[in-house]
């Protein structure tokens, strides 16, 4: 583990600014790569200054778990995942990449393929892969099963989310031990920046229904948290590699200040997508390095339409049962 400052650990968990030193070492005068195509991404400080992924920085190679948001389905993003990976293996022979897109349950199975005992359908359909697995995550994968670098399936249970988001945390008191321990052993939803952030995110619903819903975020980002300290306890010096979606992850908020809880002491460096790069003549409102790549295109022009996907969505739960 890596020892960071007290302020700057307490800036992560509270999810302000913090000073983290981010300039490239050796690299350190580099020309932004242009952005003209979802394929195209660059990496900027937080400050600003562009960055060679086969040239990291100290304190991207020197972190302990580097989280990395995105935007699901971006192509871009998805193609500096795998770069990003490649690079740190170079750096580092003790490296793991944890997915938020694999649940506890499919750790077996997970662990299965890496080892070549089942193939790719086996490994999607038994480990229930999402539906862009083979055009955004197999490259990771792949990545990690040619060079023996373990995958941590780190999240909680789609289904018992679903039922937290439903029926609130005393979901989690009907479960047989073995469902539970699939699920952090502790989600506090008390009062915190990441909870203020997620109530104004959120436009629909009773006060109840959105306190369940929190209940339900928090529950995937304390699940994801606490499997990757529990990775580290058991392999000490392992750097571990994150993925997941950029409002678990951004301004040190979600999962980060989940890890910090469990782990004060550990080195943790936020990576967030951005579209516009705020540099060093801009206040700053992170500490997150900055990926800048093209912004996703407009979901739904016309209201109807979005009305109707969003009422599509909220059908998803009709056949969920969430009774012991």
């Amino acid at each position: 583990m890596k020892f960071l400052p007290i302020a700057l650990l307490a800036s992560l968990i509270t999810g302000c600014a913090s000073s983290l030193t981010t300039a490239p070492s050796s690299a350190a005068q580099v020309q932004p790569q242009p952005i003209d195509t979802f394929y195209d991404y660059q990496l900027y400080t937080a400050t600003g200054d562009p960055i060679v992924v086969s040239a990291l920085p100290e304190a991207i190679i020197n972190a302990d778990v580097i989280l990395v948001g995105e935007w699901h389905t971006h192509s871009a993003i998805h193609r500096f995942q795998t770069d990003l990976l490649r690079s740190l293996a170079t750096n580092n022979d003790k490296l793991a990449l944890s997915m938020e897109q694999f649940s506890r349950p499919s750790q077996t199975i997970v662990n299965d393929y890496l080892k070549g005992n089942i193939g790719e359908q086996t490994l999607m359909s038994e480990a229930n892969a999402w539906p862009n697995y083979q055009s955004d995550y197999r490259a990771l994968v792949e990545f990690a099963k040619q060079n023996q670098l373990p995958i941590i399936a780190s999240n909680a249970p789609k289904s018992t989310v679903r039922c937290i988001g439903r029926t609130g945390l005393s979901y989690l008191d009907t479960l047989e031990p073995p469902e539970r321990r699939y699920v952090a052993q502790t989600i506090d939803t008390s009062g915190s920046p990441y909870k203020e952030k997620f109530m104004n995110s959120m436009h629909h619903g009773t006060p109840d229904q959105t306190a369940k819903q929190f209940a339900a975020q928090l529950t995937w980002d304390a699940t994801m948290a606490e499997s990757i300290v529990h990775f580290l306890r058991a392999h000490p010096d392992t750097q571990v590699m994150h993925i997941a979606g950029k409002f678990h992850t951004e301004n040190g908020l979600g999962t980060a200040s989940q890890i910090l809880k469990l782990e004060p002491k550990l080195n943790v460096l936020v990576i967030s997508p951005v579209v516009e790069i705020t540099n060093a003549d801009t206040p700053a409102t992170s500490a997150d390095m900055q990926l800048l790549v093209l912004p996703p295109p407009t979901r739904y022009v016309q209201e109807a339409k979005r009305m109707s996907a969003y009422q599509h969505l909220g059908k998803r739960n009709d056949g969920l049962k969430c009774t012991p």
